[in-house]
């Protein structure tokens, strides 16, 4: 009696461009590469220093004042760090004040290590929250603040100096009678493209690539790059729902949803074939 066959083995997962801001989108496609995934970097997010570093020197020597400062993201933090004065007396440590800092996410929290912070003075959603975002955060942080407290939001511009990206937590916090300032570490743009990689992002656009998107101004900012693009047959994986929302919009004619977890996105683009 014959032996049935052995399953032909799977196909291999579709090429996948990151579209995070340098360095992440390296990273994360060293990360991708290395589970057996072909990935590519095409950032869709510049990051720069602020146009003027003066406010986060200021903040810094107004730290003690607050209960908590919240980054908006890894850049955040890096580019808050990059202006601690050199003044050995100040310091962020729980020996010199009781200030919290906020982390919407893993891979912020682990920018706050890198800095120096300790586990215990990091406040961020726990491990297996649906979602990294600053409603999970506020769920967690919105019950440690108190009324006339003081928080900080370390967030990123335009281009035009105006601030970046949404202000919901400080919404929240202005609403439970706390005093919100916020100081502008960084500035995202559109990146410049050579014409490879403009080629590339053409050619992905109707070839079966997975496009990875951490950011729905990443779509806005592809839309701004490519705008008679079609992209009816282009595949997005989105890290979040929002995001989500924004790809089909664009137009991308298939949208996925993963947790934004390395881990979780392997995983996803491995089922998405």
């Amino acid at each position: 009696m014959s032996q049935p066959s052995a399953p032909p083995p799977a196909a291999p997962a579709a090429r996948v461009l990151v579209t995070r801001p340098q360095p992440e989108a390296q990273q994360w496609v060293e990360r991708l590469n290395a589970a057996g995934i072909e990935a590519q970097a095409l950032p869709l997010i510049d990051i720069c220093a602020a146009a003027d570093p003066q406010p986060v020197r200021q903040a810094w020597a107004r730290l003690g004042g607050y209960a908590a400062v919240m980054f908006v993201s890894a850049h955040a933090v890096t580019r808050f760090f990059e202006q601690k004065p050199s003044n050995p007396g100040v310091e962020w440590s729980l020996s010199a004040m009781d200030t919290r800092a906020w982390a919407t996410g893993p891979g912020t929290a682990r920018a706050l290590l890198q800095a120096g912070l300790l586990p215990q003075q990091i406040v961020m959603p726990p491990a297996d929250a649906p979602q990294f975002d600053s409603e999970a955060l506020w769920a967690l942080a919105g019950a440690q603040i108190r009324l006339g407290q003081r928080v900080l939001i370390v967030r990123g511009s335009d281009t035009s100096g105006q601030a970046a990206g949404r202000d919901w937590l400080g919404e929240q916090l202005a609403g439970a009678g706390v005093e919100v300032d916020r100081v502008l570490a960084y500035q995202r743009g559109v990146p410049a493209w050579s014409d490879a990689q403009v080629a590339l992002a053409r050619e992905a656009a109707a070839d079966g690539t997975l496009w990875l998107f951490s950011s729905s101004e990443a779509i806005a900012n592809l839309q701004a790059r490519l705008p008679d693009q079609n992209w009816h047959a282009a595949r997005a994986l989105a890290t979040h729902p929002r995001i989500a929302a924004r790809a089909r919009q664009a137009g991308f004619g298939v949208v996925c949803e993963s947790r934004p977890t390395l881990e979780a996105v392997m995983s996803s683009i491995k089922s998405s074939g």
